[in-house]
């Protein structure tokens, strides 16, 4: 029977229909897990930037208001008042102690603590010790009156006036006058030590008079009585009165007229030359080893009344050692001499500090040898004094080579036991059976019964005394002054 057209109609378009539906069923079914698949990997991806978010997020908030941070606040420490009194760590400890009992009761006394206890005690130890620290910076801050003790003036005093120097300044005159021909005269020899002390303190005291503003600016100096303000200018002044009025009476009068002169000649040339050259010249330091070549000079002087060849060797003898030793000092102190505004050879010539050192040096072993040809030690000086001379010529000339820290300081701490150790020496080789001067010579006053006047007297000593001097010696230590002088630029 065959179909109608209706029948074969509806059947094409259900096939049709059909097969569309199976078409898209299979499609379906085949890319629906990678589609499930990208979908999936597009909500991962979505996830994780979302989370980096949240992250950027909290830094941002945790970095710029810390308020947001859950962090427990340390509780603000108590501000002490600067007007209570500041009790002691000792005292803070034991009203700490005292307040412990204050736990629970059910602990036992006897029972020791445990580790945790410990750890919990600690940080209030730690808390109480931070805030002791923190008082005692503070008041070291703070600004201070310096008042003035009557217990600490003679320490002040004593860096007033330098006493280590001056102990220096009075052992060089000591050996002058036991080196000086004749009997050893007690009551003499304790005027001309506290003449020479009292005169070498009042220099040292208006020394640092002069120099205040200066000696701020250098560490070596900033901690002088004077800079830190613990006198006052007026008391420094008037010690310094004190001190040079009755030193050069006790020389003058005590001792004799020409070591009175010395004594007041090298007051004023350390206080009015060698001072305020230290700012324009570098000449001061040849005026300053002359300064310091006269103590041992005041020394003979004392001794013997007159300026003989003695009184001229050992001050050439302390007039070369200082170069030595002042030198390889400056060495290491040219940072501190620059901000102080002072003109040293070791800061604006240091090849000619090198070899200024290094030629007083090599002229202590000269005078060393010349002390027995004036009749002043026996030949065994120069021998036994030969290994200490050699040998701190060495550290010159190890010292003009190298030009460092370390050369510098071996030389300077050199120096400093040199110097006794050759006096020592000298004085344990002094010739003997010398002539004693008569006690009138020593005071320099004339044997006759009519005295001149006093004004002729001291002219009339230096002029004899002088005289007496071999020309050879005062050649020879002229030369010396003059060689230094060439080498000096103008």
């Amino acid at each position: 029977m065959a179909a109608s057209p209706h029948t074969l109609s509806s059947r094409l378009l259900a096939g049709w229909v059909g097969g569309c539906v199976w078409y898209l069923k299979r499609r379906t079914i085949q890319e629906s897990p990678h589609k499930f698949l990208h979908l999936f990997r597009n909500v991962n991806k979505r996830w994780i930037t979302f989370q980096h978010f949240s992250f950027l997020k909290r830094m941002y908030v945790t970095q710029l208001n810390r308020s947001h941070n859950q962090q427990v606040k340390p509780k603000p420490e108590p501000v002490a008042s600067p007007f209570l009194e500041k009790t002691s760590s000792g005292q803070a400890k034991a009203e700490m102690y005292e307040m412990r009992p204050l736990s629970p009761p059910s602990l036992s006394l006897s029972r020791k603590p445990n580790e945790k206890e410990l750890i919990e005690l600690e940080p209030a130890s730690v808390i109480e010790d931070s805030i002791d620290v923190r008082k005692e910076t503070k008041e070291e801050k703070r600004w201070k009156e310096m008042k003035l003790q009557v217990y600490d003036l003679p320490g002040i005093l004593a860096r007033l006036s330098k006493i280590k120097l001056t102990g220096l300044v009075v052992s060089t005159t000591a050996a002058g006058f036991a080196l000086a021909p004749g009997p050893f005269d007690w009551p003499c020899f304790l005027l001309a030590s506290v003449g020479t002390g009292l005169a070498s303190c009042a220099a040292n005291s208006i020394n640092q008079f002069f120099e205040v503003p200066f000696d701020s600016n250098m560490n070596r100096t900033k901690n002088r009585p004077l800079v830190r303000g613990q006198i006052s200018p007026l008391l420094a002044v008037a010690f310094a009165t004190c001190c040079a009025v009755p030193g050069v009476a006790i020389l003058t009068w005590g001792v004799n007229p020409l070591t009175g002169a010395l004594g007041l000649f090298n007051i004023f040339l350390y206080t009015c030359c060698y001072t305020p050259l230290k700012r324009i010249s570098i000449v001061n330091t040849w005026v300053g080893a002359v300064v310091g070549a006269i103590p041992p000079v005041m020394g003979w002087t004392a001794a013997t009344g007159s300026l003989d060849a003695g009184a001229f060797l050992l001050g050439g003898i302390l007039y070369s050692w200082q170069f030595p030793h002042f030198n390889a000092l400056s060495w290491g102190l040219r940072e501190d001499y620059s901000r102080g505004g002072y003109c040293m050879m070791s800061v604006t010539h240091p090849g000619l500090c090198r070899r200024v050192a290094l030629r007083h040096c090599l002229a202590l072993l000269v005078l060393s040898a010349a002390a027995p040809v004036l009749d002043i030690t026996t030949w065994t000086f120069p021998f036994v004094a030969l290994p200490i001379n050699a040998y701190i010529s060495y550290l010159g000339f190890r010292f003009y080579v190298d030009a460092d820290r370390r050369s510098s300081r071996r030389l300077f701490f050199c120096s400093l036991w040199h110097l006794p150790l050759l006096l020592l020496l000298m004085l344990t080789c002094k010739r003997p059976g010398a002539r004693a001067p008569l006690p009138a010579e020593r005071m320099g006053t004339p044997t006759t019964p009519f005295p001149p006047r006093p004004g002729c007297l001291l002219w009339r000593t230096m002029h004899r005394n002088v005289r007496k001097a071999p020309l050879q010696l005062v050649t020879a230590f002229t030369l010396v002054q003059f060689m230094d002088s060439l080498f000096v630029p103008q």
